[in-house]
């Protein structure tokens, strides 16, 4: 038999196993059998052809708490996936964690997402002892060289601003397979304003406030931030075509505008944050930087405690996993944790989006999720 026939019978073997702990799972046979299948070999990882659920997908089902946690310590990862798509989801884009949910499990759905939020931390941490590149750095965007996913893709893409048949402004980018995804699109306008007024909320006005933002779009954010007449504005962004539009809007004759061209990367970084940052630091801080990963995300979160003042506010756009209700989650409260060892506390806030069905158009979805959680961090 040569290597590759063999190769071909193991993973035949591997793949009857796999359907035989799911077929198990779903008939709920005895703990024992389900362990002796696991025991033999059964790969814990394994999805089915037929819906693409898992042996995890099937003790959500079946409600087995006992189960999931003896698949979750024997080593079945909650989103993982040996295929190329970053999220273990079944063909309805379902994780483990969501059948629990739509089962009103919460306790099988708390030991899911606590599996998920212990699994991303050791990732991260792994990721700060490795280059950048490493494999094991935690991404929340698809691990491909799109526009969508990486950001130099995304600086040398095509943008388009324009109104959608709904009246909504949106700034989209065509992807190599055709697809549109929205940059930015006005129906984020309410997540915009309730932002700002989380980071005002109970500030005395000032004249003279400094505010930063990283990541135009369509300037939504730094709209409402103009409506403040702070004495200094600082924006920051590095993709052309975005900056052509600013200047064709006005924004570089603004009072109170300075606009720095390039990645935050450029400016908020060891040697030049003590030119970029005013004294006292900023008052506002906000950052919403297209096509980057988490591993940017926290990265951004190191530099906190040189950009804000003592009575500063910093908040983000919080679309990490937005597509799923137990991913959203768990990255929700992994930049908790990160935000908490970099010194500072944060407090969520939900905004209501479910109404937002029609906003999608012809773009690929990047939130779904029914409800925003607004974060609003200041120092411990």
């Amino acid at each position: 038999m040569s290597e590759s026939e063999s190769d071909d019978v193991e993973l035949d073997a591997l793949t009857d196993l796999g359907e035989q702990l799911i077929n198990s799972i779903l008939a709920e046979e005895p703990l024992d059998t389900v362990k002796k299948l696991i025991e033999s070999g059964a790969p814990l990882w394994y999805q089915n052809d037929s819906e693409g659920i898992s042996s995890l997908h099937a003790a959500a089902y079946v409600q087995n708490q006992e189960l999931v946690k003896l698949l979750i310590e024997g080593g079945a990862v909650w989103n993982a996936t040996p295929s190329s798509t970053l999220h273990k989801a079944d063909y309805l884009r379902n994780t483990a964690g969501d059948i629990a949910l739509s089962f009103n499990n919460e306790e099988i759905y708390t030991i899911i997402r606590d599996a998920g939020i212990r699994s991303e931390l050791v990732l991260a941490l792994l990721s700060s002892r490795n280059t950048p590149d490493s494999a094991s750095a935690m991404i929340l965007r698809q691990t491909d060289d799109t526009a969508a996913a990486s950001t130099d893709a995304f600086l040398s893409s095509k943008l388009r601003f324009t109104v959608d048949d709904h009246g909504q402004e949106i700034c989209m980018l065509k992807t190599v397979d055709g697809d549109e995804i929205g940059v930015m699109m006005g129906w984020e306008k309410e997540i915009m304003q309730k932002t700002v007024a989380s980071l005002t909320a109970d500030r005395e006005p000032t004249d003279n406030l400094n505010i930063l933002n990283v990541g135009f779009g369509l300037g939504i954010i730094d709209t409402l931030f103009q409506s403040l007449s702070p004495a200094q504005h600082v924006i920051i962004e590095a993709h052309p075509d975005v900056l052509k539009h600013m200047k064709e809007s006005g924004w570089y004759e603004k009072p109170g505008v300075k606009i720095l061209e390039g990645k935050w990367q450029d400016f908020v970084n060891t040697e030049k944050i003590g030119t970029l940052v005013p004294d006292g630091g900023f008052d506002f801080v906000y950052t919403d930087s297209f096509s980057e990963d988490y591993e940017a995300l926290r990265q951004f979160f190191s530099h906190l405690q040189v950009l804000l003042g003592p009575r500063s506010r910093f908040s983000f756009f919080n679309g990490l996993g937005a597509t799923n209700a137990t991913i959203y989650d768990v990255y929700t409260r992994v930049a908790e944790v990160h935000l908490a060892d970099a010194g500072f506390n944060v407090k969520w806030s939900d905004v209501d989006v479910s109404e937002q069905g029609h906003r999608w158009g012809n773009s690929r979805p990047y939130f779904t999720c029914p409800t925003y959680r607004l974060p609003l961090v200041v120092r411990n």
